[in-house]
């Protein structure tokens, strides 16, 4: 989806380091994917927090500065691949710490701060493995990943491409 001129296209996430990105690229890679799937580029890979959409340029500064939250680390632990209806395949944590939730909540009251409204449905944290992905081999198992998350970014994607905008930690 292209970004229209003047705005930025924005979401809040977990990004990995290098040593979990690669713990992610082997998980999507032990899946057997049909044709016609897009299984997520490697430096896409990532948990996403809350989506902003499209946003007016004007107001990065604003955000970059309002989507600070306390945050404490926590870890994190993948293991549960899933194809979801759609298509879409995804690696779920084994659970969702606390941590996590409560990070989660203190960036929709920051989102509901700036004016923006945090999506209604339910949080299911998640790291999207392909789309498109409908009869696709799930694998029984993968490497454990244990992420020690240390921080979350805010990221701005625009003509395929994602950029860090600035993590918080």
């Amino acid at each position: 989806m292209a970004t229209p001129p003047d705005t930025a296209r924005l979401f809040l996430a977990l990004w990995p380091d290098d040593a979990v990105r690669g713990q992610l690229r082997a998980w999507r890679d032990a899946w057997t994917w049909p044709r016609g799937a897009t299984p997520v580029h490697t430096d896409k890979l990532h948990v996403t927090l809350h989506f902003l959409g499209n946003q007016p340029a004007v107001r990065l500064p604003e955000f970059l500065d309002g989507l600070q939250v306390p945050f404490s680390p926590f870890n994190l632990q993948f293991g549960r691949p899933e194809l979801m209806h759609g298509g879409i395949a995804w690696l779920a944590p084994h659970s969702e710490p606390q941590g996590l939730l409560d990070l989660h909540a203190r960036l929709s009251d920051a989102l509901l701060a700036l004016g923006l409204a945090p999506e209604a449905r339910a949080y299911r944290p998640h790291v999207t493995m392909a789309r498109r992905a409908n009869g696709a081999g799930v694998p029984a198992a993968g490497p454990a990943i244990d992420w020690a998350v240390g921080g979350y970014a805010l990221v701005e994607s625009r003509g395929g491409a994602y950029t860090v905008l600035r993590t918080y930690s």
